[in-house]
């Protein structure tokens, strides 16, 4: 993979939303991982001529740093995802949401759905109460250990 390539790539990561990208080409394979604000570049089966962009894309990535709001503190119980993937209020588009601000819930009750690899994961509430707050929107990624609702 070029130069060019690759510096345009890690500015896609950086100028997006997406913690990761892995692309996988004839010599080889290139995954940018979006952390903490820098881009790193690790190399998997690079071919030798592909190490010298590697050295080079490194300054364009530290270069860029991108904040991350701290995240505000919540009062209440708070609902975290046990894992990465893309949050979902309802089981379908169409469908009623599992859990709105302002409703009862009990333990044990589903409250979201987070897809991971194609697989749906119902995710239920571990403690009984009342929602107070939807810390995530509809459709969005989420990290593991992100919060996604305050229950009191």
């Amino acid at each position: 993979m070029d130069l060019r390539k690759l510096k345009t790539l890690i500015d896609l990561v950086s100028e997006s939303n997406i913690s990761e990208l892995e692309i996988t080409e004839a010599d080889g394979k290139v995954r940018i991982v979006k952390s903490d604000g820098t881009v790193m570049v690790p190399m998997a089966q690079a071919m030798p001529v592909a190490a010298a962009p590697v050295a080079a894309a490194a300054p364009v990535a530290a270069a860029a740093p991108v904040a991350a709001p701290a995240p505000a503190a919540e009062t209440g119980h708070v609902v975290k995802s046990p894992m990465v993937g893309t949050f979902y209020r309802a089981s379908s588009p169409n469908a009623k949401s599992f859990a709105e601000v302002g409703q009862q819930i009990k333990e044990g009750e589903p409250i979201c759905i987070i897809e991971a690899m194609k697989i749906m994961n119902e995710i239920d509430a571990d403690k009984t109460g009342t929602i107070t707050k939807i810390l995530v929107e509809n459709g969005q990624p989420v990290e593991f250990g992100q919060a996604l609702f305050v229950i009191e």
